[in-house]
C-alpha cells in the first residue's frame, strides 16, 4: 500500500513528526480508512528512505494516540476512530497549526492586528481557491 507521505528534508521540523502528522491527517481526514493493513515497518521506512526507528517511532505514537492498532504477527491497522474522536484531533491539529502561526508572527513583532488581518486574508484567499477549483 502506497501512503501519500511528502518528506521536507530541508524543514526543521523532525522527520519522524513529519510523518507522524501526515498519517495522523490521512487517517483523521478518512483517506486511509479504519481497519487498513499498513505497510510493514520496514517497507513503509524503505518507500520513505527513512530508518525503521522512525517509522517505528511514529507507529508507536500513533498506536498510543489510539489510531492504530498492531496485530501481533498480522501488521499495524487504522483503529476504529468515531466522529466525535475525529473532531478532537481535527481541532487539536488546526489549534497547534494556529499557535505555531501567532508564535512566529509575535517573534517577528507583529502586532495582534496585524496577524488578525492576516490571518483573514490567508482564509479568504484558500477558501475562495476551493470554491474556484470546485466549480
Amino acid at each position: 500500500m502506497w501512503i501519500p507521505i511528502q518528506i521536507n528534508e530541508n524543514s526543521a521540523e523532525p522527520l519522524y513528526h513529519q510523518i507522524e502528522t501526515q498519517l495522523r491527517s490521512l487517517i483523521i481526514n478518512g483517506q486511509i480508512e479504519e481497519g487498513k493493513l499498513l505497510p510493514s515497518i520496514r517497507e513503509f521506512a524503505g518507500g520513505l528512505s527513512c530508518s525503521v526507528i522512525t517509522v517505528r517511532r511514529v507507529y508507536q505514537d500513533l498506536e498510543s494516540e489510539g489510531l492504530l492498532r498492531t496485530k501481533q504477527g498480522t501488521g499495524t491497522f487504522v483503529a476504529k476512530v468515531g466522529q466525535p474522536k475525529r473532531e478532537v484531533f481535527r481541532r487539536e491539529a488546526v489549534e497547534e497549526a494556529l499557535n505555531k502561526a501567532v508564535d512566529v508572527g509575535i517573534s517577528v513583532q507583529c502586532s495582534e492586528e496585524e496577524l488578525r488581518e492576516l490571518f483573514l486574508n490567508i482564509v479568504n484567499i484558500k477558501y475562495h481557491q476551493t470554491k474556484e477549483g470546485e466549480v
